[in-house]
């Protein structure tokens, strides 16, 4: 979804030519050239840690129960006026809302945007006393390892898994995971729309329940990028992969109000839905096609991001797709609507190469928001009769439907528009999760689209 800087149906117009599809396949060609060194390497890190970051449970015992994704956010970039120092010599509390619970966890840390090796000396993780609270709960605060050391050498452009640790983790409740960096490295990758305060404390404070030392206030996940949880419970996870309208700008800050929360929330109350956790991977900006700025790009694309960000998701049984709209509406404006979809189709296509179904949002209404243009209407209209004829997912969630103004359907009914126009209100992005039928998660993908 554009970002924020405080800032018909049954309708086929049929698979793209040739022209379309070399256009995909360029920008897989670039992505790949651009991770390259990346994609090589990110699942090893120095100081001993393992050599691979498993994506099941395939290490644990079948008493044990499975490792399945409980949280996750996506890296967006590298955090500016980081690019020195990073936090040397300071601890980084980031606070992270679980989906589901378990008896364990381990966790995954990001250097992606760094241009210097990343040091953590030490990390920890436990239970806030509260929500919205830098404090731990009495007996929760857990040293983590890598490979049996105390802390870490994480090179640049390369992530890291964390041994697992033995902790009770409960269902939609928040975490504290705290690194202590003692020496200068940056740019700090970093996810910069949260909805969530952190904190920041002088000095190594990983081992301290108090919150009290962590005094500096952050709406940032700092290097952070993945909660898995030990569980007999969950299946497995739902990835979300979407722009500002899945990252939840305009939520209320703290609530945990993002429709993928909500969605969460059902699937852990509601009889009948399947045992599944959700991550979030959104962010705010992001198109299907076209790649931010740097090396590696800032807000990289769908097609560039979706094998690390989602398909390499701990326990991953379905993906939502709910990606578009900035693809239309920032420049340079894509209203080819064939184009669009024929890259939303390649993301299906490589979850189907993995066994996972895909259920896709249609494109919500933007009118009277800032840019809006009779023609990029037409675009979106364009390219929701596509998803709506049955050619693009194997599912569809229909957010168009569920949050249009029935008297003015090119615009967001009002109780569910946040005012900018584009993005919703704590109510819009319930209703969006309340759109989606949970039957449509159950089930593996189908042979052929």
């Amino acid at each position: 979804m554009t970002e924020r800087h405080d800032g018909g149906p049954g309708v086929s117009r049929g698979r793209p030519g040739a022209l379309l599809a070399a256009i995909i396949a360029v920008i897989l060609t670039m992505s790949a050239g651009i991770y390259f060194g990346v994609s090589r390497t990110e699942n090893r890190a120095g100081s001993g840690a393992s050599d691979q970051l498993p994506r099941d449970n395939s290490a644990a015992p079948a008493s044990a129960g499975r490792w399945v994704a409980s949280w996750a956010t996506a890296p967006a970039g590298g955090e500016p006026g980081t690019e020195t120092n990073g936090f040397a010599q300071q601890s980084v509390r980031n606070v992270v809302h679980t989906s589901v619970g378990g008896t364990g966890g381990r966790v995954t840390f990001s250097n992606l945007y760094g241009q210097q090796p990343l040091r953590i000396t030490h990390a920890s993780i436990a239970v806030a006393d509260a929500p919205n609270d830098p404090g731990a709960r009495r007996g929760t605060l857990r040293r983590l390892s890598f490979g049996g050391n105390a802390g870490v050498l994480i090179r640049p452009g390369e992530q890291v898994m964390s041994d697992a640790v033995g902790l009770p983790v409960p269902a939609g409740a928040d975490m504290l995971i705290t690194t202590y960096t003692p020496l200068p490295s940056g740019p700090v990758t970093y996810h910069p729309h949260a909805r969530q305060i952190s904190y920041v404390a002088q000095g190594d404070r990983t081992l301290d329940p108090s919150g009290e030392p962590f005094s500096q206030q952050s709406p940032y996940w700092r290097y952070v990028t993945a909660l898995d949880v030990l569980t007999t419970e969950a299946q497995g996870t739902v990835a979300v992969i979407g722009d500002s309208l899945t990252d939840g700008s305009t939520s209320t800050m703290g609530a945990n109000h993002r429709w993928p929360d909500v969605l969460a929330g059902r699937l852990r109350d509601e009889d009948g839905a399947p045992h599944y956790g959700v991550v979030n991977l959104g962010i705010s900006g992001n198109r299907v096609l076209s790649d931010g700025t740097g090396r590696p790009p800032a807000n990289p694309s769908g097609l560039n991001r979706f094998r690390r960000d989602v398909l390499d998701r701990t326990g991953v049984k379905v993906v939502v797709v709910a990606l578009g709209i900035n693809d239309i509406l920032r420049t340079p404006h894509q209203t080819d609507a064939d184009t669009i979809t024929e890259g939303l189709r390649e993301l299906t296509r490589q979850a189907h190469a993995r066994g996972l179904k895909v259920v896709g949002a249609t494109l919500m209404p933007f009118g009277r928001f800032r840019g809006d243009k009779p023609e990029l209407e037409a675009a979106r209209q364009r390219v929701n009769a596509q998803i709506r004829s049955g050619h693009v997912f194997d599912e569809i969630v229909d957010f168009d439907k569920a949050l249009q103004d029935p008297y003015a359907p090119s615009r967001l009914r009002g109780i569910y528009d946040s005012g900018d126009h584009l993005h919703p209100s704590d109510l819009g992005y319930r209703r969006m999760a309340e759109a989606l039928d949970l039957d449509h998660l159950k089930g593996r993908a189908p042979a052929t689209l």
